[in-house]
């Protein structure tokens, strides 16, 4: 059963919806969407059980793409572009491969559409062990949660799921910070994010697939299920970027997208 989705609406034109990652939320894409806006209507989206969307026990690629799909019939779009990052990558890939009909292109940023052994033990560790009956600041998690993960910047990024409670719902000694994500549910369903999206046929239509150079997420041993998935699949490498290659770059990044989405080719191949 689909959930509906919080959202945010900017500019005009054919639609565009960005989809975020794993533990993101529809701020994420932001820098994309502020670049873009003045040629296409984007419509950011905060996924189930992330950002201020609904949380729900149930969380694996075709129930995500049925949220999009919904989405999109809320809206009024007919057929739409796809850009996802990561896990919104994946669901994007879902999207074109259940409900190949209503996608005009998609771009898929870092990953690809396979299997992943567990990457976010650490993460998701550190998260449920931040005890926020003791935390009064941000500063107070961020100390808590360094002992599971080092990179400053990673803290920082999972830290933006940290909401102060309003003051009309908070109780006397109780805490003043929530988590907006829904972390019992993405632990508990993390097996289903890592694995592959599905599909019965291939989507025929056009697909960029963007990768940062220096990620380890695309190799060349998923070359052979990129193309029995997505057979006019494209492949751009960005040089100097990792994972977050629409943050580290988001100039180049960008105009990738947008030629691809003029219908200009792309220079790199598969």
């Amino acid at each position: 059963m689909s959930v509906k989705l919080n959202h945010r609406i900017t500019g005009e034109g054919s639609p565009l919806i960005l989809l975020h990652g794993l533990f993101g939320s529809l701020e994420n894409l932001g820098g994309v969407a502020r670049k873009l806006q003045n040629e296409w209507q984007i419509h950011a989206l905060d996924q189930r059980n992330h950002g201020s969307s609904p949380h729900t026990d149930t969380m694996d690629y075709p129930s995500m793409a049925e949220d999009v799909v919904a989405y999109m019939d809320e809206q009024g779009i007919d057929k739409a572009c796809l850009l996802g990052h990561s896990m919104g990558g994946k669901v994007a890939m879902q999207v074109a491969l259940q409900a190949p009909e209503r996608v005009e292109k998609i771009i898929v940023a870092d990953i690809a559409p396979v299997s992943y052994k567990p990457r976010h033990d650490a993460v998701l560790e550190g998260l449920k062990q931040i005890d926020l009956t003791n935390v009064r600041s941000r500063r107070e998690a961020d100390v808590q949660m360094a002992r599971f993960v080092d990179m400053e910047a990673t803290r920082q990024f999972l830290l933006m799921n940290l909401e102060r409670i309003p003051k009309q719902e908070q109780l006397d000694g109780g805490p003043v910070y929530r988590w907006r994500l829904n972390l019992k549910a993405i632990e508990a369903c993390y097996a289903n994010l890592a694995s592959a999206p599905e599909g019965e046929a291939p989507y025929e239509g056009p697909v960029l697939f963007l990768k940062g150079a220096d990620s380890a997420y695309i190799q060349e041993k998923h070359r052979d299920e990129i193309f029995r998935l997505f057979p006019h699949a494209q492949l751009s490498i960005i040089e100097g970027t990792g994972h977050w290659l629409h943050a580290e770059k988001t100039d180049t990044f960008v105009a990738l997208c947008r030629r691809f989405l003029e219908g200009r080719d792309i220079d790199d191949t598969l």
